[in-house]
């Protein structure tokens, strides 16, 4: 049998805890410094990459790649000063010199500015220069295209250092002088310097109120330690595999966070499993020694009674967390079925991090669990506290038939239809919001208002207007006449506000659209980029732009949705029959997860895109939800409420193949994991929740659905509507069709 494999497992663990413990170690440091230090000095930060979510193959994606390869331009890096005009004294010295400055760095192509051009700030160009408010004016340093990475990152770098010197500079004989220094490459920069920040911030405030949550469940410092081994062993080692991932594909800088978040709430979750199962089994054994030996002691490193409650940790609960852990990796697997390479990189990520997790599990926390033995009986030092002892004693283990889960399970027993009613009611209301739901790839927007380069860019809009690039850009293989042709035919579509000149490059020509609403991933712009794409100008063309890569990426998500539902239903399916036996339990429990995800998402839109709760969570709303978030919130979900299905099933399956009938089996089951459940729902909440703390609008949408699903499926799915409906069933709850039966006797995943 399976179980025989983990208590085998068991075994050696406990034969060799040191072992386990210093390869971990040594692993996890290892993990850390390639994550942070990287090889030949490129750490993980450095490698990781921003921008919209694109999809290879698409319209968008082939005709950007087109442009690239015809047009190729360098990087640009602007400075915006504001307090001064251009033609104030002392302006033109200390522009002189920074432009001196400027030519000298290897890889500057050109200098632009009021003061540089010919007939200066008076001049048609010069204006385009200078601020609205004629108070300030802009310099933009053009690097050459074709530079290699790291040639061109250094180029950056000093321009960006000898234009943050120049208002400092113009301060001297301007007072009040400020200056803003922006780019593509600068915001990049600014977005994966604050997905390392928001990493630190998130688990600053997590682990340590999760700490304080396993301090309560267990009742002292040593055994709530065990699994946050596993969990700091999981991040130093994912780390340092993300690393390696990404020399194969590209990581964009939001995965590190959804994976950290994933990787760390996992290890917890089984952790605690694990330390909890241990503890019941060993002070049961325990129990047993003393009415058969009174008296007898020995020491606890070589008592076989803590080898023997690690053996039968590994059987039951070990191969539960095995168990949960395909299920969760079914579910992430999943997103690797879509196009878009964010999907595929976060489900590859994601199942590198959940082999992690599980393997700290399974290795690292029944190693602790040997060396500590039967020290994690004993009463802690919290609980010679007054007033503590109290808290610990109702929060603490406490192994028994009889407590708040059991009557709460007996009350839901008494009337499990109405339970059921109100329960699939509450979450239909929950749900209503996500109708509306509208999803788009933003831009600067994910940055907070308070990030130097978003105020870069308002400022740039708000005060050099002719700056802005047009909302959408077409590209034709046609001649002058023929573009012109089509761009007139763009003109007329409802929404276009104005359309660019054609501007010809070899065979091609490109057409800028501006829009009324000037923006440029709203509902407007996706209606103008459907009607382009609806015209016929005789030629091959291309709509590029947010709005575009927006609408190429939902398409792309319909195009291989069913896939993905599809194999993760099936697969779920038949491991829920394998495990169980019966065909309405898997039924059942993939109907509950599907109300419980449409009620979370419907949270999710209510809050982020409706806007409700921006002033309380630090946001401001962009208008919808950004798209690679509804795939992955959809996928981590599920796969976190099977964790919690499997807990649960597994507790009930035992009992009841014990002979119990099905209604204790439930009342039982859940009295028995109930106590896990919420502290792992507890804790994987608080996980999630501390990353809302963060500033990046993706890491806050994701981190607050994900704890808004786990809230939903450990409180209303799992402790009233799982027992109401499993009542409800009774016996049914088992049934399969005869040539199944026979087939579950032969495969069964069982005890």
């Amino acid at each position: 049998m399976l179980a025989c494999v983990f208590e085998s497992l068991g075994r050696r663990i406990a034969d060799h805890p040191r072992s386990a413990i210093v390869t971990w170690a040594v692993i996890t440091v290892l993990g850390f410094a390639l994550a942070v230090f990287g090889v030949h000095g490129e750490s993980l930060f450095s490698r990781l990459t921003s921008g919209a979510p694109v999809v290879p193959g698409s319209q968008s994606y082939e005709g950007a790649a087109i442009l690239d390869r015809i047009s190729p331009t360098g990087e640009y890096v602007s400075l915006i000063v504001d307090g001064v005009t251009p033609s104030a004294t002392g302006v033109a010295d200390v522009m002189a010199a920074a432009h001196t400055e400027l030519l000298k760095i290897s890889g500057v192509e050109s200098v632009l500015d009021p003061i540089i051009v010919p007939d200066g700030p008076e001049s048609d160009v010069g204006k385009l220069f200078t601020a609205q408010d004629g108070a300030g004016f802009l310099v933009v340093v053009g690097v050459e295209p074709g530079m290699s990475d790291d040639a061109e990152a250094a180029a950056i770098a000093d321009v960006a250092d000898v234009l943050r010197t120049v208002p400092e500079s113009l301060a001297a004989t301007n007072a009040g002088v400020t200056g803003l220094v922006g780019g593509n490459a600068l915001i990049l920069d600014a977005i994966t310097s604050q997905v390392e920040r928001d990493l630190t911030t998130g688990e600053a405030i997590a682990l340590p109120i999760a700490l304080i949550i396993m301090v309560a469940v267990f009742g002292g410092f040593l055994a709530a330690a065990m699994p946050m081994a596993g969990a700091l062993a999981s991040i130093g080692v994912g780390l340092g595999l993300l690393l390696g991932m990404s020399y194969l594909m590209k990581i964009d800088a939001s995965v590190v966070n959804v994976v950290t978040l994933l990787g760390l709430g996992l290890s917890i979750d089984y952790g605690l499993l694990i330390v909890s199962r241990f503890r019941e089994e060993l002070q049961r054994l325990t129990a047993e020694s003393a009415t058969e030996n009174p008296g007898k002691r020995r020491r606890s490193r070589a008592d076989t009674q803590v080898e023997q409650a690690l053996v039968t940790t590994m059987g039951t609960a070990g191969r539960t967390v095995a168990f949960s852990a395909v299920t969760v990796a079914i579910s992430i697997a999943g997103l690797m079925v879509f196009t878009p390479e964010i999907l595929r990189s976060i489900g590859g990520a994601g199942l590198a991090v959940i082999l992690v997790a599980v393997a700290t599990a399974l290795t690292l926390v029944p190693a602790l669990l040997r060396l500590a033995g039967k020290r994690l009986l004993r009463p802690g030092i919290l609980s010679t506290i007054p007033g503590i002892r109290q808290v610990l004693t109702r929060t603490a283990a406490a192994d028994r038939d009889e407590g708040v889960f059991s009557r709460l399970a007996t009350r839901v027993q008494r009337h499990p239809a109405w339970v059921m009613i109100g329960c699939v009611v509450v979450l239909g209301v929950l749900a209503i919001p996500a109708a509306g739901l509208q999803m788009r790839n933003s831009g600067i927007e994910l940055l907070p208002a308070s990030s130097p380069q978003r105020q870069f860019v308002t400022q740039l809009a708000e005060q050099f207007p002719s700056t802005a690039s047009p909302e959408i850009h077409v590209l034709v293989r046609d001649d002058e006449a023929g573009a012109q042709a089509f761009a007139d035919s763009i003109a007329s579509l409802d929404g276009v506000d104005s359309v660019t000149a054609p501007a010809l490059i070899d065979d091609y020509a490109t057409v800028g659209v501006y829009i009324s609403s000037g923006d440029p991933g709203g509902s407007q712009a996706l209606d103008v980029v459907g009607a382009i794409r609806d015209l016929d100008p005789g030629a091959d063309y291309w709509v590029l732009g947010q709005a575009a890569g927006q609408v190429d990426f939902v398409h792309a998500l319909g195009e291989r949705v069913w896939w993905a539902v599809g194999i993760v239903v099936l697969a779920t399916f038949v491991l829920l029959f394998l495990m169980t036996g019966s065909v309405v339990i898997p039924v059942k429990a993939l109907l509950t997860n599907a109300i419980s995800l449409a009620a979370s998402l419907g949270v999710l839109v209510w809050v982020f895109q409706d806007g409700h709760l921006s002033g309380l969570l630090g946001f401001s709303s962009t208008g919808g939800i950004e798209t690679f978030v509804v795939a992955l919130v959809i996928a981590f979900a599920f796969g976190l409420a099977m964790d919690y299905e499997v807990f649960l099933l597994s507790r009930i399956k035992e009992l009841h193949d014990e002979g119990v009938d099905s209604e204790t089996a439930v009342r039982l089951g859940l009295q028995r994991t109930g106590r896990i459940i919420t502290s792992a729902a507890a804790i994987i909440i608080v996980v999630f929740a501390g990353f809302v703390f963060g500033q990046l609008l993706i890491i806050k949408q994701v981190g607050f659905a994900l704890a808004v699903a786990i809230l939903i499926d450990a409180t209303i799915v799992r402790m009233l509507l799982v027992p109401a409906t499993m009542t409800l069933l009774g016996k049914w709850n088992w049934w399969a069709p005869a040539p199944l039966r026979r087939l579950h006797e032969r495969f069964g995943i069982t005890h």
